[in-house]
């Protein structure tokens, strides 16, 4: 199995999303989430949303590739390119053939699909990757709108992790979700879109 993965960040359409870079213009929608009760919690964004934070995160995202972390993208939205969230493809497994996702859009632009397609679009490009032969994704049993996007593109839940993650103050369980690439054997059934 080839674990060359492509080193740029590429521009991905799936409306009504876009996958893209960050951007400095970007900053405001960090901004707007440093004070979210769990963004900060579960990610690297600034719980502070100052300016120097907020750029410090940016400058990060563009980072992960160079280090071998990953892929981090903005989440835009299709007709205006603005940023309302981000998802990742995180690589730093991927020699074994597995890699994992996470995502988070900002809670003024939820409730408008743009999960389920940021992550329907991660999800196809990822699963076109050689390297990549198994995607998992973590949610918290209590986040059914995250879990319930994993199913609607085609994730299988595996089981219930137990205190699978620090998150704040506390170990979190964490349900496990995958899809498996065609090429490495037999497919999980897959929901239709």
């Amino acid at each position: 199995m080839s674990t060359v993965l492509p080193s740029a960040i590429p521009r991905l359409a799936h409306p009504p999303v876009t996958l893209r870079a960050f951007e400095l213009r970007d900053a405001p929608l960090i901004a707007s989430v440093a004070d979210d009760p769990l963004i900060p919690l579960i990610t690297t964004v600034p719980a502070s949303g100052t300016d120097r934070d907020v750029a410090a995160y940016l400058d990060r995202q563009h980072d992960r590739l160079a280090q071998g972390a990953g892929y981090s993208f903005a989440v835009a939205d299709h007709d205006t390119d603005d940023a309302v969230g981000q998802i990742g493809l995180w690589t730093s497994t991927v020699s074994t053939g597995r890699a994992s996702t996470g995502y988070w859009i900002a809670p003024q632009f939820r409730r408008r699909g743009y999960a389920r397609a940021a992550l329907r679009c991660l999800t196809n490009w990822a699963m076109g990757l050689d390297a990549v032969a198994r995607l998992e994704l973590y949610v918290e049993p209590w986040n059914e709108g995250s879990w319930r996007a994993a199913e609607a593109c085609g994730y299988a839940r595996e089981g219930l992790l137990r205190s699978w993650q620090q998150v704040g103050d506390e170990r979190k369980d964490m349900y496990v979700y995958s899809v498996i690439s065609q090429a490495s054997g037999p497919r999980i059934a897959r929901t239709p879109s």
